[in-house]
């Protein structure tokens, strides 16, 4: 028999900062060897994989800054740096340990510039006058999906007046529309997704709320521009020039965006589109997704090894124009009381200040 446990090179009681050791007690195993470091034998063990998987969550991902476009991590780290972070007192031990036995060094990392909003296409969003030209381009540059009969969707309420009521699942009236991201006085907008889990996040739901959810398809096909698709873009374009980024950041965007979807929104409808299947703002919730990964700096979205993972981080919602359900664009199938038994949270822990 071949000892698994012979390349244990650390286990969950060897960290002093309580936050890691709780993530090392999600990645490691359970095995009664003792700890090479610490000789602790009830520590949860890791191996070099689940080590570098540690310091990649804490450092890393956990030092991650977010723009109003973009985001990118404070620290990296690898084998050719040596360790020249400051950190909180709580970790500077465990920083050196990690550092030790990996044989790599913690540094200040400094983006490329992509990272952080610096996509011409989105910086041209961004601006009245160029604006346009930019959205003519999403318009034409992505793909038409149909949206058959046979694909059931979801809109979730609030406590609504006549629960049973099918008009009580079809776009807000006017006067409580307009705070979304493709509304507008010109169009109103009915949000939903084929993604139930999704449609309750965004319902932003209370203990004391009773929700009711509308299971939907379309009464015939409906045609929709899919700004939820990773585009192909072709070789020398850089994520610098990429549409593709742009847009991937635009929805990833929080309410300061809206103005620049609304105005898609404004375009595809004037372009003949029943309405726009987008990325979730809350897809990398809904996936544990690293946002805005990379390969020395280029996004895993330019490479195309990459292409079918990264369009996994997406979950789609559906954005109709107009009042689909009165219009008889949309049927409902039927109408359920949403009993939520349960919320539960997973997460990780990251570095409280990188000096």
């Amino acid at each position: 028999m071949i000892d698994e446990s012979v390349d244990i090179v650390a286990c969950s009681n060897c960290f002093e900062d309580h936050g890691l050791k709780i993530d090392a007690q999600k990645i490691g195993i359970v095995d009664d060897i003792t700890c090479p470091v610490c000789k602790a034998v009830d520590g949860y063990k890791l191996k070099m994989v689940h080590l570098e998987t540690l310091a990649y969550g804490y450092f890393v991902w956990g030092s991650l800054v977010r723009c109003d476009y973009g985001a990118a991590p404070c620290v990296q780290f690898n084998n050719h740096q040596k360790n020249s972070i400051g950190v909180p007192e709580w970790c500077k031990n465990d920083v050196n340990l990690i550092s030790q036995i990996l044989g790599v060094g913690f540094f200040h990392y400094g983006p490329r510039m992509w990272m952080v909003g610096e996509v011409e296409p989105l910086k041209d969003l961004q601006k009245d006058a160029t604006r346009p030209q930019i959205v003519k381009r999403i318009v034409s540059e992505y793909p038409q999906r149909i949206l058959d009969q046979n694909t059931l969707f979801y809109r979730i309420r609030k406590e609504p007046k006549k629960p049973t009521n099918p008009e009580e699942y079809d776009s807000p009236p006017s006067n409580l529309s307009g705070s979304g991201r493709f509304e507008s006085n010109k169009i109103p907008v009915l949000y939903a997704s084929p993604d139930l889990e999704v449609c309750v996040h965004e319902s932003r739901f209370t203990a004391e709320d009773e929700l009711y959810v509308a299971t939907l398809s379309a009464s015939s096909e409906l045609n929709l521009l899919d700004m939820s698709v990773l585009l192909n873009e072709g070789n020398g374009v850089t994520e610098f020039e990429s549409l593709d980024m742009a847009v991937h950041m635009l929805f990833l965007a929080s309410s300061h965006s809206y103005h620049i979807t609304k105005s898609i929104a404004i375009s595809a409808h004037d372009a003949g589109y029943d309405g726009i299947i987008y990325p979730s703002y809350f897809s990398l919730l809904r996936t544990g997704a690293t946002p805005f990964e990379t390969v020395y700096g280029i996004s895993h979205r330019m490479i195309p090894q990459y292409r079918d993972y990264e369009e996994a981080k997406s979950i789609p919602n559906l954005a109709i124009f107009g009042r689909p359900v009165a219009e008889g664009k949309v049927s409902i199938k039927c109408i359920n009381k949403l009993i939520m038994r349960k919320v539960s949270y997973d997460f990780h822990f990251g570095i409280a200040e990188v000096l």
